[in-house]
């Protein structure tokens, strides 16, 4: 496990003030179309924000799609009529979402934690950061980029790939929307679009790194890492 850092300990207090209320932990056997995620989190933030339902980390993976964020140029949509897009009121660019790629939903109350985004963020990369760790790949941040990035010197002086994606809503300080890690999916399928506008680099996957892993397991870590960052979680029904 990477050591214990300044950063590390800046994400604890995204821990939440009162410990005594778990995160709902869920995860999604089959595909779920786009559409259905949107309104199933618009539902979920509201209930949060009025104080009736939990805060909750939804698993899913989604058919191929391209989604828009609010700062998407057109230009960087190269084949729009490859696989359906979606405009979606999350921060950044364009991204590709597609089986083999683990999506995150990540809703939680930021009244009961800390009311700091750019903490906020900080707080999913280290997430993003440790579950990679767990499986031996090193991801790093960039001030000038989102996202997580792996460095690629088999493919040249400073080559870095891409292999995590970060895109957030908040509304009454309850977030929504979140992370996209890529296992095992089919990279060509980014090429019709520039993901989240940067030019010049490429994507990747745990697969592409030599990582065979399946999405159970990417799933075990990642709630092992999301509860050293953000608390504990539970599953409904258990």
């Amino acid at each position: 496990m990477t050591p214990i850092t300044l950063r590390d300990n800046l994400t604890a207090s995204m821990l939440p003030k009162d410990s005594s209320l778990p995160v709902e932990w869920v995860i999604e056997d089959a595909p779920v179309d786009y559409p259905d995620a949107v309104a199933e989190m618009e539902a979920r933030v509201a209930g949060i924000a009025a104080g009736t339902a939990a805060e909750r980390i939804w698993l899913v993976e989604h058919p191929p799609l391209y989604t828009a964020g609010t700062s998407a140029h057109e230009e960087d949509l190269i084949a729009p009529d490859r696989f359906p897009v979606f405009q979606t009121g999350r921060g950044g660019q364009y991204t590709y979402h597609g089986p083999g790629q683990r999506v995150a939903y990540v809703m939680l109350d930021l009244n009961r934690r800390r009311q700091d985004l750019r903490l906020f963020v900080a707080s999913l990369e280290q997430w993003i950061i440790r579950t990679l760790d767990g499986f031996n790949v090193r991801g790093e941040r960039r001030d000038d980029r989102v996202g997580v990035w792996v460095r690629r010197p088999e493919k040249g002086f400073e080559a870095e790939d891409k292999i995590a994606a970060i895109g957030i809503r908040v509304r009454r300080w309850v977030t929504f929307h979140g992370i996209s890690i890529n296992i095992e999916p089919s990279l060509d399928h980014f090429d019709g679009i520039v993901p989240c506008g940067v030019k010049g680099h490429g994507v990747t996957s745990l697969a592409d790194l030599g990582r065979i892993v399946t999405m159970p397991e990417v799933d075990a870590v990642m709630r092992r890492e999301f509860e050293a960052v953000f608390g504990k979680t539970s599953i409904p029904g258990r």
